[in-house]
């Protein structure tokens, strides 16, 4: 099946369920857990929010380089470390994001808005390249019911997951900080007289 005019095939293959298991845990349960049971960490853990940003946009672009996602759809324990390593960049990303006091909230949207930016750049690159990127998974690809679904088109519908579900997350968490900081700076000027 093919996505609109976009010539985009639509049928899950590996890097696409790949993906789906990055979004939903990186970018869903992960703020979901922190936001939702108010996670935060040590009292200083938003001062990490520069270390954090960088080690989850490093091991992500790290792990989805083709010799690194080669390997991981290879190798069960490489797939587990990939899954665990970006599981805990995002918490601890998600964590500093979270405890980021009021005067500082500018932060933790920059923050927010280069993660959001870079993570769309790589499905950017998924989406749009003229070829598959990453040839040795071609055998994740056997027994894949339909002719449709395709190396180039499974790669497309991980970028476009990505596209998709990955900026609105960044963008929602940037909107309610944003709130935060707003009504905060309201109750200040409130109070002051």
């Amino acid at each position: 099946m093919m996505l609109g005019g976009l010539g985009l095939d639509t049928d899950i293959g590996p890097l696409s369920a790949h993906m789906l298991q990055h979004v939903a845990v990186m970018n869903v349960a992960v703020p979901l857990l922190v936001f939702g049971l108010s996670l935060r960490g040590p009292v200083h853990l938003w001062r990490s929010w520069p270390l954090a940003t960088l080690c989850q946009l490093c091991l992500l672009w790290g792990w989805h380089s083709p010799p690194a996602l080669a390997l991981a759809m290879s190798n069960p324990a490489a797939m587990a470390a990939m899954h665990i390593s970006l599981a805990l960049a995002a918490l601890w990303f998600w964590a500093a994001i979270a405890s980021t006091p009021a005067s500082g909230r500018w932060r933790a949207i920059f923050a927010l808005l280069v993660t959001g930016k870079l993570f769309c750049l790589l499905g950017a690159l998924l989406v749009f390249a003229p070829r598959h990127l990453f040839p040795s998974m071609a055998a994740a690809h056997t027994g894949h019911a339909g002719p449709a679904t395709t190396m180039l088109g499974d790669q497309q519908l991980a970028g476009l997951i990505m596209l998709t579900a990955c900026p609105l997350t960044y963008v929602l968490a940037g909107i309610v900080i944003s709130a935060r900081w707003f009504l905060s700076l309201e109750r200040e000027a409130a109070a002051d007289g």
